[in-house]
This record gives structure tokens, C-alpha cells and sequence, in this order.
């Protein structure tokens, strides 16, 4: 695992301990990040600390750290894994007080670094896709905050593993949300189209890559709201995410998208994507 950080201190990760009082623990109050990171270079590394701000003003909370403090320490938590791709998880929680709903008057919040490997989607996955279900989006009003309260994404993502599958597809009042770990686009004749960001969904990183991409290519692609009904009748629907970058589903409630097999758009962004990546590791992304 290599060392984390936590509260001022890098140390080894069975020696990281929280007190069982820390707000995170007792009320999920905290939020978090993962950045992804290529030949030792995060990705995005300012939008994902900007979405941070986002999801910290959106629980009134102050950030302990400023950007290049931040940077800092996210530098040097990847000099130190043992991979060359990561995938960098922080955390902020409210921090240890005695046990009230209402925020404690006097608080220093926790503030948790770490690094995984990353792992990206297979060969396998990438020449066949992936199947999915939907399901009805029960989750609350203000899913563009990324707290670390995710129950509801929990529950919802395990009804995709006990189906089989690599993602729950979320409806709300039948319209597309996104799934309960990543963000949806989907393609009609040949037009690329995405939810628009609102409180119901997370802003994803990868979903501002993807339409940049789309328009770099030469594709034509339009945000607006897309109905069940639109869903069910794609040619190509696709998943985004840090770990899941651009992945295609090919079955849907046990039904094909499309042809059953990941359509030309997600071939062209597939590679276009990889492109981009390898741009950020020679530094010139």
C-alpha cells in the first residue's frame, strides 16, 4: 500500500487510525475525492480539487488545505506508491466531537490521503462491453456533492453485482440520472448525448473529457435531458468515470444496445481517450 497521510502525518496504513467519535464515522459527514493518475501524473488534478471545494461549500465545511498544499501532498503520496498508475483517494470529514447532529461549535477535521493502483477496464471489456440494469434513482437532492455518505449508491450498485453486472443505471421520474458509480452517455445515429449537470448527478471529470472529445473528433453531441424511453432505443449507451474511463454497455435489463457489441462512436472516443492519456503523461495535457 505505501504511505498515506493522515492529519500531518505520513505513515504506514495499518498504523492510520480515526477516532470511532470522527463525524465521518458516526454521520458520513465528510466528502471525498479519487483522482486518477498516469506514469506518476494526476489527471485533471485542478478540476478534481475545484469539485472538492464544490462538494466542501455544499456541506459548509472550510478546506483545511489550500490548492498548492493540496498538490503538495498529493505529489508526494504518488512519488511514494509503488505503481506508476494510481488512483489517489482523499478525504475530508467534519472531524472528531461529541455525538450531535448539529455541527460542533469547535471541530479540526480529518483530512485522509491514500493510493491504490489503478485499474482501468480490460482488454476483454473494451472489445465487448459490459451489461447493466436500471433502476429507480431513490437517492436525495443534492447528488453533485461527493460525500462520503453513499448507502444509497451502495444498495443500488449491489442490485448490478447480484444481477451479474457492471452497473445500475439510475431513472429518476423517467428520465436519466446517472449509474450509482459513474456517469451515462448514450449515442443516436450518430449523435452523442449526456444528461446536463444538475443537483441529481455528479459532475464528473471524465464526463467534461468526454464531451471535449466528442468535439475534437468532430462528433456532434447535445446535453439535455434523455428519457427512458430514449435510453432503451440507443444505438450505443456508455459509462465514465476515473476508473472506468469510457466503457460500453452492450446489454441493458438483459436486453442489446444496439447491435450487442460496442458501437463505432465508442471505438472512435475509446481511442481518442487513450490518446488523451498518454498526452497527460508526457505532460503535455
Amino acid at each position: 500500500m505505501g504511505t498515506v497521510y493522515l492529519n500531518g502525518k505520513f505513515l504506514p496504513l495499518e498504523e492510520a487510525h480515526v477516532p470511532v467519535l470522527d463525524r465521518g464515522f458516526i454521520f458520513g459527514d465528510g466528502v471525498y475525492e479519487v483522482i486518477p493518475v498516469y506514469d506518476r501524473r494526476p489527471f485533471r488534478l485542478h478540476h478534481h480539487l475545484e469539485r472538492l471545494q464544490h462538494s466542501l461549500d455544499g456541506i459548509r465545511m472550510a478546506n483545511p488545505l489550500t490548492p498548492d498544499e493540496w498538490e503538495t501532498l498529493i505529489g508526494r503520496i504518488v512519488a511514494e506508491a509503488a505503481w506508476e498508475d494510481q488512483g489517489v483517494y482523499l478525504q475530508v470529514t467534519r472531524g472528531p466531537a461529541p455525538r450531535d447532529h448539529a455541527f460542533p461549535k469547535t471541530v479540526s477535521p480529518t483530512v485522509f490521503v491514500m493510493a491504490n493502483a489503478l485499474t482501468t477496464p480490460s482488454a476483454e471489456i473494451v472489445a465487448h462491453g459490459v451489461a447493466a440494469i436500471t433502476a429507480v434513482d431513490n437517492r436525495w437532492l443534492n447528488c453533485d456533492l461527493k460525500t462520503t455518505s453513499l448507502l444509497a449508491n451502495v444498495l443500488l450498485r449491489q442490485l448490478s453485482v447480484d444481477a451479474g453486472c457492471a452497473e445500475t443505471i439510475l431513472l429518476r421520474d423517467g428520465f436519466l440520472s446517472e449509474g450509482s458509480a459513474s456517469n451515462i452517455f448514450m449515442v443516436k445515429d450518430s449523435v452523442v448525448l449526456a444528461p446536463p449537470k444538475s443537483n441529481l448527478m455528479l459532475p464528473g471529470i471524465t464526463y467534461d473529457v468526454v464531451l471535449e472529445l466528442a468535439t475534437s473528433e468532430g462528433l456532434d453531441s447535445t446535453v439535455r435531458s434523455i428519457s427512458d424511453t430514449e435510453l432503451r432505443a440507443a444505438d450505443e449507451v456508455w459509462l465514465t468515470s476515473s476508473t472506468k474511463e469510457i466503457t460500453a454497455v452492450t446489454s441493458l435489463d438483459g436486453k442489446p444496445v444496439g447491435n450487442g457489441q460496442p458501437g463505432p462512436i465508442f471505438k472512435r472516443m475509446h481511442t481518442a481517450y487513450q490518446v488523451f492519456k498518454h498526452q497527460v503523461m508526457r505532460g503535455k495535457e
